[in-house]
């Protein structure tokens, strides 16, 4: 179970209040996240446009990132605060440049997540749910992030390095305060074993083939073309 409980309300911090002014660096992105919604539903951007904050500042969000997005979409602040509170993916309070989320689910404890979070806390001084004294790394444990079948693992940053061990952590761990992280692998994750991806020691075993062709399987009397006029007849609206 993890240490770390976020803030309830917001506690102002020196750069963290109304006061201090904030804007965006890009305003391009901005507007090609704007762009993919009608300009009566601008509101539905204020998810991708607070990762755009979060990303321009180093990792978190000052309420002031907040409160420019909520002019920009034109909702009230309170709108943009229940998102920002809501899922976990936004920081309201400072991360390392080393953001490390351990997985503790299940699958990730019985393989070993356990000791790999004891292996993170001695190497770096710190426990679950605090930040280095240099600001280099900030642990916490999450809920599942998906990559069960590579357990144990943890996410720094964007990326995840998967089927770890005391040994690999650690190797990585100097890597990162050398500035060096291990590149992502092919498929977008790197598990330190040395596998690709999912696959087992023997190799790829399934899905070797090319992907059918569309329609494949598909029933015969489902061949010919619908006519979009009577789909709402057929499904009964």
């Amino acid at each position: 179970m993890s240490n770390f409980h976020p803030i309830a309300t917001h506690r102002n911090r020196p750069d963290s209040n109304a006061s201090v002014v904030w804007d965006f660096h890009d305003y391009e992105r901005v507007e090609a996240i704007l762009a993919k919604y009608p300009l009566n539903y601008k509101q539905a951007g204020i998810i991708p446009l607070l990762d755009l904050a979060q990303r321009q500042h180093g990792g978190w969000l000052p309420v002031q990132a907040m409160e420019k997005v909520a002019s920009i979409v034109g909702v009230d602040k309170i709108r943009v605060f229940e998102v920002a509170t809501f899922y976990t993916m936004f920081n309201r309070e400072p991360v390392g440049k080393y953001f490390i989320q351990l997985c503790g689910t299940t699958p990730c404890m019985v393989c070993g997540s356990e000791e790999i979070k004891k292996t993170i806390e001695s190497e770096l001084g710190i426990h679950e749910g605090e930040t280095t004294p240099d600001g280099m790394f900030t642990l916490r444990e999450v809920e599942c992030l998906g990559a069960c079948a590579n357990a144990p693992m943890i996410q720094l940053n964007d990326d995840y390095y998967e089927c770890l061990t005391p040994e690999t952590t650690k190797k990585l761990l100097k890597a990162c305060k050398a500035g060096n992280p291990p590149e992502m692998g092919k498929w977008g994750s790197l598990p330190l074993n040395g596998q690709v991806s999912c696959e087992g020691p023997l190799g790829p075993q399934t899905l070797t083939g090319a992907p059918p062709e569309p329609g494949f399987m598909m029933r015969e009397d489902l061949e010919p073309a619908v006519d979009p006029a009577s789909v709402k007849e057929h499904m009964g609206y």
